[in-house]
């Protein structure tokens, strides 16, 4: 059963607790979405898995496809905002508005400017993440050219510095991955459907996972779990995993977030 938390003096909307098992309740509702409209959820979906697909041909072309590992991990901290028009697909599902192809490549989202603002925060975090997987191989290696992946995952695996270097890349990674979801989680839906600032939604989004830190936790690694199988089918199963991640999403806002008050 939920329960709307009683912190009605913190920043943002009312949080409401939440079962542990209720991140599998939004996934099966997000799977329910995305076969409602199946044509555009897909289509959705299969414009991302070419645009990875895309970037790994180029790297493989360069030499340089060891890059890709970095740039996987940092697809999921700008996963949620590029999954916008799905939010909005899930949003008319539920107030029984039509969803067409313009209504969610076109999103008029209620703040547009505040999702603005979290979508450079989450830029930062991209790039930031980038460049300290880049400083970490600088410092481990000597070898200034970038290997490629037949030597890289030996180099890395086989070596001291390599597994040292996967260890704070792992847990640096790591905690940017838990910043970027705590800010993310419910903020992005959040602002497609109200007018609000995003301190406001930022701060709801934290205070869901202060709050529910064992489901929001879950459904975290659900979500690293559904994005690792849409990669390792060479971006394939991302046609499948991006948009269904995207419709549960809506779910999990919809959930979690009291906003019969805003």
């Amino acid at each position: 059963m939920q329960q709307a938390s009683a912190n009605s003096g913190t920043l943002g909307y009312p949080v409401n607790n939440i079962a542990f098992d209720a991140p599998w309740q939004w996934l099966a509702a997000g799977w329910r979405d995305m076969w409602r409209v199946w044509p555009i959820s897909l289509c959705y979906g299969a414009f991302f898995a070419a645009l990875a697909f895309g970037l790994l041909a180029g790297l493989i072309y360069e030499g340089s496809q060891s890059i890709i590992l970095a740039f996987a991990a940092g697809f999921l901290l700008i996963a949620p905002l590029l999954a916008v028009g799905l939010y909005e697909a899930s949003r008319r599902l539920e107030n029984s508005e039509p969803v067409t192809v313009g209504s969610v490549m076109f999103v008029r989202t209620a703040s547009p400017q505040q999702l603005g603002y979290i979508g450079l925060i989450l830029a930062v975090l991209f790039l930031f993440w980038v460049h300290i997987g880049m400083l970490l191989y600088a410092l481990f290696f000597s070898n200034n050219q970038i290997p490629s992946l037949a030597d890289f995952v030996p180099m890395v695996l086989m070596t001291a510095d390599g597994i040292t270097m996967l260890v704070i890349g792992s847990i640096v990674g790591g905690i940017l991955a838990v910043t970027a979801f705590s800010i993310s989680a419910v903020s992005i839906p959040l602002l497609v459907d109200q007018d609000t600032d995003f301190l406001s939604a930022v701060g709801t989004s934290i205070r869901a996972m202060i709050e529910n830190p064992r489901a929001m936790l879950l459904w975290a690694g659900i979500i690293a779990a559904l994005t690792v199988i849409g990669m390792v089918t060479a971006f394939i199963g991302l046609i499948i995993t991006f948009p269904l991640v995207g419709h549960a999403t809506w779910h999990a806002y919809r959930a979690v977030v009291d906003t019969s008050g805003g």
